[in-house]
């Protein structure tokens, strides 16, 4: 495979306005995620920003960035745009859609989700990380049921919930939102309307199941910290302002 990784970033949000830019060790949020790709060892990375203050400021940061059209409902919807402007030759045949709001992210998971979706033969591919107890009745926290044997470091995603699911006895997988796409399946994925699950469950990834797509759907250790509040940006900035704290 010869993947790109495309990053979606856009100022609008809700808890934490302008929070790409957010400073976090000297450096706007989004240029750390640039980083982490990079650390990941991927040839090419891009970000998709909704607003030229987000492209100038990866620009300014020696990055690649295109401007996408503002109106996006998906980061799916915006890599797509993205994807299409930077390789209309068709270059790459797979794509990470690696969240922009995700500094402190461990390089190996991205390459965790690029291999999952390489030797799955999927079309699309995502990770999962044990869910905490804590977590486990919270509809904030969207679980995987996975078809994984035991041992086994990749299954296949039969479905995602808010709820908490599956029953019974065995581990209860949390979803971590970080997908990897065979072109084609992208290319498709976007051009399919909302669906009923989707809608219900308020889950984009639904979607791709009720189209008959196949999600694989790699373990990681842990969940990344994601920046949605001014609390969380703190907690970031903590981590990477100690060396050491972080492992590739």
């Amino acid at each position: 495979m010869n993947p790109i990784v495309l990053i979606p970033a856009r100022m609008a949000s809700t808890r934490l306005p302008g929070k790409p830019l957010a400073d976090i060790a000297g450096k706007p949020m989004i240029v750390q995620v640039l980083e982490r790709a990079r650390e990941a060892g991927f040839p090419r990375l891009a970000v998709a920003a909704a607003e030229a203050d987000i492209r100038d400021a990866v620009i300014t940061a020696g990055g690649e960035a295109v401007l996408t059209r503002p109106e996006h409902p998906s980061g799916s919807d915006r890599i797509f745009e993205a994807l299409e402007a930077l390789d209309p030759e068709g270059r790459h045949d797979a794509v990470i859609n690696l969240q922009g709001d995700l500094p402190t992210l461990e390089p190996s998971a991205i390459r965790a989700v690029a291999t999952a979706l390489e030797t799955s033969g999927a079309d699309i591919a995502t990770l999962i990380a044990p869910c905490a107890e804590e977590d486990r009745d919270n509809p904030n926290v969207v679980k995987a049921v996975v078809s994984l044997t035991p041992g086994a470091r990749v299954g296949r995603a039969l479905y995602f919930t808010r709820a908490t699911a599956p029953s019974g006895e065995g581990p209860l997988w949390h979803h971590i939102g970080i997908y990897a796409y065979r072109r084609a399946a992208l290319a498709r994925f976007v051009a399919l309307p909302p669906s009923p699950l989707e809608i219900r469950e308020k889950l984009e990834q639904l979607r791709a199941l009720e189209a008959g797509m196949t999600i694989a759907a790699a373990v990681v250790g842990g969940v990344p910290l994601g920046v949605d509040t001014p609390h969380d940006l703190e907690k970031a900035r903590a981590i990477l302002a100690a060396p050491g704290e972080r492992k590739s």
